[in-house]
Order: structure tokens, then sequence, then C-alpha cells
């Protein structure tokens, strides 16, 4: 898949990242699931480490990391929160564009 298919519909190359870890999960059922879920953990820290090394918050380390990393692992959160999403359901979709059109309604109004 190339970025323009990637860009063209994401949610095409979701539906691909999912069944691709599907194929060879090394842990299935509902282990496989929460082990899924948590890796959202997993990359949550990795922008947290990002901004952490970014602004050089660590004396030890200085900094060792830049923006264009931070904006890096929240695109990471961003697709590992989607694919656990198609994991849940494969209406991920339209889950998802229903969520995002209640928060944005009760966000920004009714005209949103």
């Amino acid at each position: 898949m190339t970025t323009d298919e990637a860009a063209a519909d994401p949610w095409d190359t979701v539906d691909a990242l999912w069944a691709w870890l599907e194929s060879d999960q090394p842990v299935s059922g509902s282990e496989g699931l929460l082990l899924r879920m948590l890796k959202l953990s997993e990359e949550v820290g990795e922008v947290a480490q990002a901004v952490i090394g970014a602004t050089g918050q660590n004396p030890r380390k200085g900094v060792t990391h830049t923006w264009d990393d931070v904006r890096s692992e929240l695109c990471d959160v961003v697709i590992t929160a989607l694919v656990a999403l198609r994991t849940l359901t494969p209406d991920a979709r339209e889950v998802f564009a229903r969520h995002l059109a209640r928060v944005a309604e009760r966000s920004l109004g009714a005209g949103a």
C-alpha cells in the first residue's frame, strides 16, 4: 500500500493493519483482545517519553527527541486506537463517525 493509497481512505489502511495483526497473533481470545487494548497505553507512554525528550526535562539525558518525534508518536497513538476499535467491531468507521459527531455537537454546538 502506497502513501497515496493510505491517505485516500485511512480506514482501508486500518482494515489492512487489523487483518495483518489478526493473521499472526501469538495470543488470541480475550487475552489477545486485552493485549491489543494495552498496546494503546504503550503508545501513549512513548508520546510522554518524546515530550520529555523534546523539552529536555530529564537533566541526566537532556534533549533526546524533537517535536517531529512527538508528532510521529501521536500518529502512532491514533493508528493504534483505530486498529483497537476495529478489533472490537467491523463497523469501526461508522462507530467512530457517530462518536465524533456527538463530541462535535456537544463541544461546538448543534451547527457543527
